[in-house]
């Protein structure tokens, strides 16, 4: 019989497991499309993802990750819990210098 800690330690590592692979990449929400946005932002599922894309296409690419907030559907929660995993340019690439 395995005793409690042995339990224990499994729970925890298979935990660990499952959140690490659930976890994805961070996603440029200026350039990827709504399957992308939709597979990295938790919370954020297909109906919301193409709410990203609708609104950047009327509205122009994302200054702020806190523009997100003006996506119908995506409240101060929502972007606390995404905000992490959003990018609003490649990894790599470099910011447009401010305009004076």
């Amino acid at each position: 019989m395995m005793n409690k800690a042995f339990w224990g330690k499994s729970l925890i590592a298979a935990g660990l497991w499952l959140a690490f692979a659930a976890h994805a990449e961070p996603v440029n929400v200026n350039t990827a499309d709504a399957q992308a946005i939709a597979a990295a932002l938790p919370g954020i599922g297909p109906a919301k993802a193409k709410a990203i894309v609708d609104y950047r296409t009327q509205h122009g690419p994302f200054k702020a990750k806190e523009d997100l907030t003006q996506v119908p559907g995506i409240g101060d929660a929502t972007l606390e819990k995404i905000k992490a995993d959003v990018l609003l340019q490649d990894a790599g690439a470099k910011a447009a210098p401010a305009k004076k």
